[in-house]
């Protein structure tokens, strides 16, 4: 359920920046199955992975982060 909220966030900031799930993943340095996999939720991302998405996208990791997931 976790990795499905994370997928989800990272797919929409992807989308919003304009990048392709090829572009992107190159970017990133990844696979495209890898970032696709995470993308729908079957495998949670990495700390470092997730510094990588925030650097490129140029956004916070609060942005990132789902909001149910935020502490307040």
């Amino acid at each position: 359920m976790e990795a499905e909220k994370w997928g989800r966030r990272i797919r929409a900031f992807r989308k919003l920046k304009g990048y392709t799930q090829e572009g992107f993943a190159k970017k990133i340095g990844v696979s495209v199955s890898l970032l696709g996999e995470i993308e729908r939720g079957n495998r949670l991302p990495s700390e470092q992975f997730l510094t990588e998405v925030t650097n490129i996208l140029q956004i916070s990791m609060d942005e990132l982060q789902p909001p149910e997931d935020r502490i307040e």
